[in-house]
């Protein structure tokens, strides 16, 4: 028999964490081009660059901000356009640390 999944729910402390949908929404007006994505529950923003060399340079940025503030975004890359979406997983839904990195991120992009 294979083993079952485990699903990690987000956790009371965590869920209280979570931006209501209105505060989201005011966030968002401050981070020019970022937009609500999984019913509310992330945050994304499409980035447009030169070429491939140019998306996977940004993705390194990315990554590295990422490694230094522990908060890992998805990230797809398509030949020039990269896609991060941001969402606090163990809170189950959008934080102020996927506001605080999507502005952070927005500095390069």
């Amino acid at each position: 028999m294979a083993p079952r999944k485990t699903v990690k729910k987000a956790t009371i402390k965590n869920r209280d964490d979570r931006l209501k949908a209105e505060r989201i929404q005011r966030e968002l007006k401050r981070l020019p081009g970022w937009e609500p994505a999984a019913r509310g529950k992330a945050i994304r923003r499409t980035y447009e660059l030169p070429g491939f060399r140019a998306a996977l340079a940004f993705v390194a940025y990315v990554g590295e901000l990422a490694e230094a503030k522990q908060h890992h975004p998805d990230i797809d890359i398509r030949y020039n356009k990269v896609t991060l979406t941001l969402s606090t997983h163990d809170a189950g839904g959008v934080t102020g640390k996927d506001v605080e990195m999507a502005a952070m991120i927005n500095q390069r992009g």
